[in-house]
Order: structure tokens, then C-alpha cells, then sequence
């Protein structure tokens, strides 16, 4: 099981296809991540990735959804 504190500042958020999703701004909580709102895919905004999406952690964030597909059902702030 993944655990919050594996997860830290400015790691890469990667899709299971390998492709970027975006870059931790930090964890919101134990449940989700925050991504920076300066990445090219964040189009200004701050997104949400629950941690029920992260496959593994090593020196990336690995999801077990495609970037396509992480990108279009993630949270954004409101």
C-alpha cells in the first residue's frame, strides 16, 4: 500500500502509459495530491489526484489510469 508520506514536493506525476500528468505541489491531506498550477497541463490551475489513482512511488508518482484519462477525471480547485 501506498502511504502520504512517500509522496513529496516536486515529484513527477506520471499516466500508466508513462506519459506526464504533472508535478506534486504537496499532499492535501492523506487522501489526494495537489499539482502545481505552473505545469503546461495545469492551465493555470491546481488539480487533485486521489491516492486511490497511485500505482507506485519511486522517483516519480506512477497512476494507474493513463495520463488521458487522469487528466480528464481529475479534481480541480474551485
Amino acid at each position: 500500500m501506498i502511504r502520504a508520506e512517500q509522496i513529496h514536493e516536486h515529484m513527477e506525476v506520471v499516466g500508466s502509459d508513462g506519459s506526464h500528468v504533472g508535478m506534486v505541489d504537496h499532499m492535501d491531506g492523506t487522501e489526494r495530491l495537489k499539482l502545481t498550477k505552473d505545469d503546461p497541463n495545469a492551465a493555470g490551475r491546481h488539480h487533485f489526484i486521489p491516492m486511490d489513482w497511485v500505482q507506485s512511488v519511486d522517483s516519480k508518482v506512477h497512476l494507474s489510469k493513463s495520463g488521458y484519462d487522469a487528466m480528464a477525471a481529475w479534481d480541480t480547485e474551485h
